[in-house]
């Protein structure tokens, strides 16, 4: 069994937590300043309060257990399976350089539109990553 898609796979899990500290290194200081009581706490609508580079980390935060979790199931499952070959490995590459381009973009200056590119770019390559999966499964 191949585990050279476990480079990608720990790419994006590094990605996700480098995500999950910018949220914390923004979120705790506005929240912090903004000394919110836990109604308002509960309610998401009074977050649109907290400072934008705040709520773009968590947004982002929360954009890494969206697609990625069907990229994460694919490389395991062809790990498992013995299904992994160079271009599976290409895209699974491919696929966390867009996924950081994606995150870098939205926690910093966060342009929808460029974002939303490089989203429908890493979707293709996810859906080309699950076709090449496929492929090699139903000709192996």
């Amino acid at each position: 069994m191949s585990n050279a898609m476990m480079g990608p796979v720990l790419a994006q899990v590094g990605l996700t937590l480098i995500t999950l500290l910018i949220l914390y290194a923004r979120r705790v200081p506005a929240m912090v300043a903004a000394k919110p009581t836990n109604e308002v706490m509960q309610d998401k609508k009074s977050l649109q309060a907290l400072p934008a580079g705040a709520r773009f980390a968590a947004e982002n935060y929360n954009h890494q257990f969206e697609s990625p979790v069907l990229f994460y199931v694919l490389c395991v499952g062809a790990m498992i399976a013995g299904l992994t070959s160079e271009l599976s490995l290409i895209l699974a590459w491919a696929y966390v350089a867009l996924r950081a381009i994606h995150a870098a973009i939205h926690i910093t200056y966060n342009r929808v539109m460029h974002r939303f590119l490089v989203f429908v770019i890493s979707s293709i390559v996810l859906i080309a990553l699950f076709a090449v999966i496929t492929m090699q499964y139903w000709s192996a």
